[in-house]
């Protein structure tokens, strides 16, 4: 009677656990040398799992809520321990509580830059970094695959492994999408999308779930930043070049003369003929009407400028002849009876 007494005090009769941790993945109950009695209370919380192995084998689980433990509700351990029917005697058996909950802002990043190949950059070399959240999906793989036979498991047991996987599948997935780095960086909301399914997979083989991942930022090496600036630079530019050019132009005149002597003087005339050259054309190009206005013919009598059409001099009436007739474009003097003007070309008739 004492022994039946003394096992009767060491059988437990209530099994719960309280996770106080933020980073507790898996806790294995304190036996401590006692058993668990048949009709016991196990309590399993919400974002809980428990699961009870014997002979090192995972038996039952439990999903959240208040259980008493019968042999009905043990099916997998009763077999194993070969329970006869009726069996209501204590037992004994391992007890894990696995934590479902999601393990949040896990921060990730790049040890080592991954290369790519780029069209317009070529081989390159990019870092990136940001975050990932994932909680156990499935109890029994998850302590199959990575638990072991631990009295605990945190995320800082499984982060750095977790890590490669995803470092592992964003150069993966850059390899087959063959996604420019431009449009990489400027569209990484959808490939963290991309990863997160090409990984997926991997995760759900731990018995995990890859629930979110956030790719925030990827670095390229400076000489490329320097290029993609430039580009930017010059996309922004294309429609008003002629105007950028004038103001740099202007700029240096200015800088110049604040630098006397030789090299001043030479950036002056250098930056001189550009704008002579820029003002020409824009004259040329610019103001086509108001030559036009400007041309007429001269009376070779008096030397007064009259109409283009003009048939009489204004000033001292003498008559034009075919022979004194003015180019209307270049105000060359044209010969009788010329279709077109011997200096520019201008179609006459």
């Amino acid at each position: 009677m004492g022994l039946f007494k003394f096992i009767k005090s060491q059988a437990l009769k209530n099994i719960d656990w309280l996770d106080d941790s933020p980073n507790t993945m898996v806790f294995k109950y304190p036996m401590e040398g006692r058993q668990i009695m048949i009709g016991s209370k196990l309590t399993v919380r919400e974002s809980q799992v428990a699961v009870f192995m014997v002979k090192g084998k995972i038996a039952d689980v439990f999903e959240p809520g208040i259980h008493t433990l019968m042999v009905s509700n043990l099916p997998i351990l009763s077999a194993l321990l070969a329970w006869p029917r009726g069996f209501k005697s204590a037992f004994t058996a391992d007890v894990f509580f696995v934590n479902t909950r999601q393990y949040t802002n896990q921060k990730w990043g790049t040890t080592n830059p991954i290369t790519m190949r780029d069209k317009e950059f070529g081989s390159i070399r990019i870092r990136g970094f940001g975050s990932f959240s994932f909680r156990v999906n499935d109890a029994k793989t998850f302590l199959k695959e990575l638990f072991g036979t631990s009295t605990n498991y945190t995320t800082e047991s499984i982060s750095s492994y977790l890590k490669s996987i995803l470092v592992s599948g964003i150069s993966d997935t850059i390899a087959e999408s063959k996604i420019g780095a431009l449009d990489l960086a400027s569209n990484l909301l959808e490939f963290s999308k991309q990863v997160k399914e090409q990984i997926g997979e991997q995760f759900t083989n731990l018995g995990l779930l890859l629930s979110n991942l956030i790719i925030e930022n990827i670095s390229f090496p400076e000489q490329v930043e320097k290029a993609i600036d430039t580009q930017s630079s010059m996309g922004v530019l294309k429609n008003s070049m002629d105007t950028y050019v004038k103001y740099k132009s202007a700029e240096a005149i200015g800088d110049a003369a604040k630098n006397p002597g030789m090299a001043g003087l030479g950036t002056q005339l250098g930056t001189g003929m550009v704008i002579g050259d820029m003002v020409k054309q824009s004259i040329k190009t610019s103001a086509p009407d108001e030559e036009k206005q400007k041309r007429g013919k001269f009376c070779i009598e008096c030397g007064a400028k009259n109409a283009p059409n003009a048939k009489f001099c204004t000033e001292c009436g003498k008559k034009f002849t075919k022979a004194e007739n003015i180019c209307p474009n270049c105000n060359e003097k044209i010969t009788d009876h010329a279709k077109f003007c011997h200096s520019c070309g201008t179609k006459l008739r």
